[in-house]
């Protein structure tokens, strides 16, 4: 029973669903289940059982309650069994709702290179969740942080989805670049859309993007929190991370802001106009 709660908290945690952990803190008299015992609610499951019958369906209804309304604070109750819930038990019940939401950065990181590498590195130590998408699964370190999880993929850009907060991309293909770039604004979520490379690149992405139909306001390129102009993989990193993390809402990057350009993930020098 243990194993089943803590089993679908990882399952949760790493499939970005939300749940309420349910606690028995305290028991006094007779009581079902002693204090301790725990079970996970989630929106249309339940895992482990805290004994049962009125007092388990009526803290079901309140977790759901709390997952309904967003709420994120945890709450207290204590349940006289006999009085309150017509248990024949009669002894008094307090619970913990703990909600535990998925992280807020959740990230689709495309491209394995030197950039990504030291990227990955620093959100393994933040409260976040990566899926890591290359088509070269020899790019791929081991072991990867506890929150990232790497997919192999020879069209990259059939993973992205509405489920991701941010879409970062810096593969070694400026053409897969732009496949990616071109899905991710397409995404009904609207995602931060972040592409490592040039002013110049950005230029050239948002001309495309015009002629196929779409809005290239939405597209950060080059990528990172202005002011931070290093040019070392670990560097550019930790500006990626610091802009990440200072936009709680994205926000379109100008195309003249002056921001540093990036090297690109798969090359050692910065990203030059007669790139393609």
């Amino acid at each position: 029973m243990i194993q089943d709660w803590i089993n679908a908290l990882a399952d949760c945690q790493r499939e970005g669903r939300a749940s309420v952990l349910v606690t028995v803190t305290e028991v006094a008299g007779s009581a079902p289940r002693p204090a301790g015992t725990k079970m996970l609610v989630t929106t249309d499951t339940l895992h482990g059982t805290i004994g049962g019958g009125a007092l388990e369906f009526t803290a079901i209804e309140t977790a759901r309650a709390l997952l309904d309304g967003d709420v994120t604070k945890l709450r207290t109750q204590s349940y006289p069994l006999g009085p309150a819930l017509g248990q024949c038990c009669g002894g008094r019940v307090t619970l913990l709702f703990e909600p535990v939401r998925p992280p807020t950065l959740r990230i689709a990181l495309f491209g394995a290179g030197h950039v990504a590498k030291a990227l990955v590195t620093v959100l393994g130590t933040l409260p976040a969740r990566v899926s890591w998408v290359d088509s070269r699964p020899d790019q791929f370190p081991s072991p990867l942080p506890a929150n990232c999880a790497a997919f192999v993929a020879e069209a990259p850009e059939t993973l992205l989805s509405s489920g991701f907060s941010h879409v970062l991309i810096m593969t070694h293909d400026h053409a897969l670049d732009y496949r990616l770039t071109r899905g991710a604004l397409s995404l009904p979520g609207r995602p931060f859309v972040g592409v490592i490379g040039s002013r110049t690149k950005r230029a050239r992405f948002a001309a495309r993007l015009r002629a196929d139909g779409l809005d290239p306001a939405r597209l950060t390129c080059p990528i990172g929190l202005p002011g931070l102009t290093g040019k070392h993989p670990g560097e550019i990193a930790v500006a990626v991370v610091a802009q990440l993390l200072s936009t709680a809402t994205p926000a379109p990057v100008a195309p003249t802001e002056a921001v540093s350009d990036n090297k690109c993930s798969g090359c050692a020098t910065p990203c030059s106009d007669d790139r393609p």
